[in-house]
């Protein structure tokens, strides 16, 4: 088994970037989730209720990110440690740098709704939640842990699912992982308490339940094309309360930091003596 592609999204919910290698911290992939939108409030953005955010690409450098929309001139943002902002990522109040106000109002004017730009940076603070993890990890804008890791098999699993339903298949893109496995045993992940990378544990603490963003066309943030979501609830529906509905991928968190490689070599490092429960078909 071994490393099949690394991404990172620096912008929450904008278009990812895929990488060769990548160095990986007690926050996860360095670069991953440090800036998201807001409204006017502080409340974070996803596509879930903008799909536009899927045709926002992102670019790093030094200072901050370049961003870019089909047909616009790309501005670059960079964070003001001095303007600060509270922001609301689920359960979490996070104190992040903003952005200018030109910044902003390109932003808003670009997605046709008011928005704010904020950054994680040095002063901000947050960990994973504490429902999954015994003592407390860092963690930036990701929805709740440091890492998303799925695995070929499983995607080759659910595709052959809507084949046989007469559906579009799709991409893993739809699903945002950070780390992708070449593994051919479909849902081997959910016997796995964890693995291991160049030396760095990685431990598996709960399996990530999926929503409307799957949807969604990457590119485009249309609708209209591929649903993953009818074969998720076929064959992966959770019968765990604490997650529920359909499942795909695991949430993970890093012990330990280096640098990862796609290709690199995958080690299974302890194993479930149950898999998760899953409803059964019919």
């Amino acid at each position: 088994m071994k490393i099949a592609a690394l991404t990172v999204y620096p912008l929450k919910s904008a278009r990812g970037i895929a990488l060769e290698e990548a160095m990986c911290g007690p926050s996860g992939l360095v670069g991953d989730r440090t800036a998201l939108l807001t409204d006017p409030g502080g409340q974070f953005i996803t596509q879930r209720d903008l799909p536009a955010l899927a045709r926002l690409s992102v670019h790093r450098n030094d200072n901050g990110l370049v961003l870019e929309m089909e047909g616009r001139k790309p501005v670059f943002a960079e964070p003001f440690p001095a303007e600060r902002l509270d922001v609301a990522v689920w359960r979490d109040t996070v104190n992040a740098a903003t952005a200018s106000k030109d910044v902003d109002e390109t932003l808003s004017e670009w997605l046709d709704r008011p928005v704010r730009l904020a950054f994680f940076d040095d002063s901000a603070r947050r960990v994973a939640s504490r429902d999954w993890v015994e003592t407390d990890t860092p963690v930036s804008f990701a929805d709740g842990f440091q890492l998303l890791v799925t695995t070929t098999g499983s995607l080759a699993a659910l595709n052959a699912d809507l084949r046989a339903h007469g559906a579009e298949t799709v991409g893993m893109e739809r699903f945002r992982p950070n780390i992708v496995l070449d593994c051919a045993e479909a849902w081997a992940e959910d016997g796995w308490t964890g693995i291991e990378i160049s030396g760095i544990r990685f431990d598996f603490v709960k399996p990530c339940a999926r929503c409307i963003m799957t949807t969604q066309d990457q590119a485009t943030g249309s609708r209209d094309g591929a649903n993953p979501l009818p074969a998720m609830g076929r064959i992966r529906m959770s019968a765990d309360r604490r997650v529920p509905g359909p499942l795909f991928g695991w949430n993970t968190v890093p012990r330990g930091e280096g640098l990862l490689r796609v290709g690199d070599a995958v080690k299974v490092s302890g194993t479930r003596d149950e898999r998760w429960p899953l409803k059964r078909r019919g």
